[in-house]
């Protein structure tokens, strides 16, 4: 009896030898970046599906929103975005009595989310089952993962029910967009004379703002054609610019591009180029600095959903304003009135002229960006590498915005007003997010380790 009793506590050894214990920090060490590596998949996703900007904006920034909720409960020094955005209350928590690991939680409450945003769904779904298959080679427990999972789908599903009420889907059934056949209203444009995109964007309910409206920007330069008039010499502008443009301001307009589908023709066919949307380019940057500043998850999480709230505001605000002013773009009017010959050095694209988007949404996340890490944060961008441009550095993340908004210039797509009163639009829309969201429980700005400047 001694003799298998002391056979049975040996062959237990054995086997407790061979069965491999949850690495903590191989675990942690695997989570770290996957918000990095997620959200660079949302980009090529949206790249694929050919979405406009605002609605890019929307599918970077609800994905997000679900990842800080999912990993909120670890971390009791930041509070819950519910009765903060608007309409959003009731999420659940971590069903008790379970153990969860909240960072896997986080990533299927995105990917849950994402992948009922986008076309490409079979996409996300592939990416999710990759994740789930390389966190099991972590030695995760597998009850625990499993209990993580249901989590982050339960959060992920309700909050599709709060996403499902924005207005998106009523957008489709309003009225058609309708030229104006009026002197100084806008006009399609060439290669593809494309019909406007997103005329009722401004029926999408803000997060934080109070309404779409809430800053109108100054209202813009009157319409004229003679030539003692503003509106002349901004059109003058554009055009002496665009034909006197020199090397540097040329590959700032390339690289600001930004145009998800640019179109062109080779023979009888037309043809269509996709990149980065400009609300993809600056979630690109949160990432960059993000690494740069060797932020854990959470902290991460906190940059990624901040400035995705202020792009997704940013965009509503913008185009409020844009078919409310309706303004005609440079190239229609410098062709009718200046130079019939003329051409933008870039694509205009299918949208009224006033306020210059770049401008606006620039505006709006580069002051996120510095309040959650100062000013004088230099970085290098390298955000538009993967569509053949080479990187860019700036000394700030108003410095970016700056380039971002003059480039529309150098690119003869915009009148100065719109990028100046565009920049000041983007701006507010940005301080009013960085004043009402509060992601921290006891600090008005985020922890001095964060706040810091790079040297």
């Amino acid at each position: 009896m001694k003799q298998a009793c002391k056979f049975h506590f040996f062959l237990f050894l054995i086997l407790s030898a061979c069965t491999p214990e949850p690495d903590a920090a191989k675990l942690d060490a695997f989570s770290k970046n996957q918000l990095h590596a997620w959200n660079q998949k949302l980009t090529e996703v949206i790249v694929k599906d050919i979405f406009t900007p605002p609605v890019a904006s929307r599918i970077y920034v609800y994905p997000n929103i679900a990842a800080y909720e999912a990993l909120l409960p670890s971390y009791p020094a930041y509070q819950t975005l519910t009765r903060q955005l608007n309409g959003l209350q009731g999420l659940p928590t971590p069903p008790a009595g379970k153990e969860h690991y909240l960072p896997a939680a986080s990533i299927i409450a995105f990917s849950t989310v994402a992948q009922k945003l986008v076309f490409a769904q079979g996409d996300i779904e592939t990416y999710e089952a990759e994740y789930i298959k390389q966190i099991k080679e972590t030695d995760i427990d597998e009850e625990v993962l499993e209990n993580s999972i249901a989590y982050g789908r339960m959060l992920g599903n309700r909050l599709l029910n709060w996403i499902q009420k924005d207005g998106y889907k009523e957008r489709t059934a309003l009225s058609r967009y309708i030229l104006m056949n009026e002197p100084g209203k806008w006009q399609p444009t060439a290669p593809g004379y494309m019909p406007a995109i997103e005329p009722h964007w401004n029926k999408i309910r803000p997060l934080v703002m109070d309404s779409c409206a809430q800053f109108k920007p100054l209202p813009p330069t009157s319409f004229d054609t003679t030539q003692h008039s503003n509106f002349f010499k901004e059109s003058m502008e554009v055009y002496q610019t665009v034909k006197n443009l020199n090397k540097e301001h040329k590959e700032i307009a390339s690289f600001w591009d930004c145009n998800p589908n640019i179109s062109y023709t080779r023979g009888h066919v037309m043809l269509f180029h996709q990149k980065i949307s400009p609300g993809g380019h600056w979630m690109a940057i949160a990432s960059t600095v993000a690494r740069n500043k060797n932020l854990d998850l959470m902290q991460t999480s906190e940059t990624f959903t901040r400035v995705a709230i202020s792009l997704f505001d940013g965009f509503i605000s913008c185009w409020d304003e844009k078919y409310r002013s309706n303004v005609i773009r440079p190239e229609t009017y410098i062709e009718q009135y200046i130079d019939a010959s003329w051409d933008p050095v870039l694509q205009t694209p299918p949208f009224p002229e006033y306020p210059s988007g770049h401008s606006v949404i620039s505006g709006a996340a580069a002051t996120t960006l510095t309040h959650l890490f100062g000013e004088n944060v230099a970085f290098t961008d390298s955000s538009e590498v993967p569509y053949g441009l080479p990187v860019r550095k700036f000394n700030s993340f108003y410095h970016a915005s700056e380039e971002a908004a003059i480039s529309r210039l150098y690119g003869g797509i915009h009148f100065r007003p719109a990028i100046e009163n565009g920049s000041k639009q983007g701006r507010m829309v940005g301080q009013f997010v960085v004043t009402k969201l509060h992601t921290r429980k006891n600090a008005a700005k985020p922890p001095k380790e964060i706040a810091q400047t790079e040297e």
